[in-house]
């Protein structure tokens, strides 16, 4: 019984073309998630604001709700493969200027700015690309249990990332830079690994029309797809609202808490571990259709839990909390993302990925007014008012959803013929 359930989480990995794309994807996760550390605790030294921690993130978010569409055009017309590659190099150099940077004694807030700015780029072509690279590499009966794995490596690393950049950053001869340096080693890493994959060349004539055409066309078919357009109105409104929680734990451990480095590090690492907990949890089940029901309330509990975070004020509550916190917002997005590639036909995974992925840069840009927020009134309350925000959204789309809709919106079991309202009518 074990065997078989462990056989069914970890089903993807079977594939060995998937397998390496997860383990190189593996160290960019890593290495990002000692950056994000390591980057709110610069950014928090340097000016003491949480205004500064949201600009940061505002930086990273425009040029991905920019760039975000076109990188989904890309996936879509070019070699997988090829777009991974360049944009990860780009990003690997951008970590080690801000490591000579901090080296060097130059390293100042506007850096972090830009700095923030290039991996914005980077980002808007990485995520479409690597989504609609797993459609490629796994059978369709796997792409959910597929899609869960990816996001379960990325929560492996924030159990180590954030505890590993706050140990380094207490340690004199390591400090900042030497987290940088470390982030940088994994990008190229990641790069590295990558260079062994197939091309994951296009659809045959997807450079048949112009790119803004493509564009349209992925617009067009979202409008068509009710259950893909609701997936990604919640993503938007969770992500936007209610993740944003990840930019002011610097501020959390410092003013709430009184922890430092290692408390920050901890407090991530709980929420790493409840996000592990919870996608492993998840994969059993991710190309199941009861997925499909379990979504909206994995986004409701995650922003109860929050509410939950912003009323303590003691560590030891805050680490139980962040357990929950952690572990909801993974189960949310493992769901949201497989439900999404599930229902997408496999030419469009690249730009309707990119759609959903725009709520990150949301989540970027809603950072900041959520800072100045709570500068004002305080980061306990902005908390919970963000929690409560999250809980509102979800309600009151798949409500309207279902007024408009009713039965039409409903789960399709992988391989399974798909009702007209879930199909592409081109």
């Amino acid at each position: 019984m074990a065997f078989a359930i462990a056989r069914r989480t970890f089903a993807a990995l079977g594939n060995e073309r998937f397998r390496l794309l997860w383990f190189g994807t593996l160290f960019s996760f890593l290495g990002m998630q000692m950056q994000i550390i390591a980057r709110g605790y610069l950014a928090y030294d340097l000016t003491g604001k949480n205004g500064a921690l949201g600009g940061v993130m505002l930086a990273f978010g425009v040029p991905q709700l920019v760039l975000s569409l076109w990188g989904g055009v890309i996936a879509d017309r070019l070699p997988k493969r090829n777009v991974l590659v360049a944009a990860q190099s780009v990003i690997a150099l951008n970590s080690a200027w801000i490591a000579a940077m901090i080296a060097t004694g130059q390293i100042a807030y506007w850096m972090l700015i830009v700095a923030g700015v290039v991996q914005g780029v980077g980002f808007a072509f990485i995520g479409p690309a690597r989504q609609a690279f797993i459609s490629d590499l796994v059978g369709r009966e796997t792409i959910g249990n597929a899609v869960v794995l990816q996001q379960m490596s990325m929560n492996g690393t924030r159990v180590i990332g954030p505890s590993l950049a706050g140990f380094f950053i207490a340690v004199p001869f390591i400090g900042l830079a030497g987290v940088y340096a470390l982030t940088t080693v994994g990008f190229f890493i990641a790069m590295m690994t990558m260079l062994r994959l197939p091309r994951g060349d296009p659809a045959p004539g997807a450079r048949d029309h112009s790119p803004l055409a493509d564009l349209r066309d992925g617009l067009r078919y979202v409008r068509r797809k009710p259950a893909v357009l609701q997936l990604i109105l919640v993503s938007f409104a969770v992500v936007m609202l209610g993740f944003p929680y990840q930019s002011f734990l610097p501020s959390v451990a410092a003013s709430v808490y009184d922890v430092g480095s290692t408390g920050l590090g901890a407090l991530s690492s709980a929420a790493a571990i409840g996000a592990v907990a919870a996608t492993v949890a998840v994969a059993t089940f991710a190309d199941h259709p009861r997925a499909w029901h379990l979504q909206p309330v994995a986004g409701i509990a995650f922003g109860g839990a929050l509410v939950v975070l912003g009323l303590v004020d003691r560590f030891e509550a805050g680490m139980v909390t962040m357990l929950f916190v952690g572990g909801l917002a993974a189960a949310f997005q493992s769901l949201n993302n497989s439900l999404t590639m599930m229902f997408t036909d496999h030419e469009y995974h690249g730009r309707v990925q990119s759609m959903t992925m725009m709520s990150w840069s949301l989540f970027g840009i809603a950072a900041l007014p959520i800072g100045v927020v709570a500068d004002h009134i305080g980061i306990r309350e902005t908390l919970s008012l963000m929690g409560l925000a999250c809980i509102a959204s979800v309600i009151l789309i798949h409500g309207y959803a279902r007024l408009r809709h009713g039965d039409a919106i409903r789960p399709v079991a992988p391989g399974a013929p798909a009702p007209q309202t879930l199909r592409s009518q081109r």
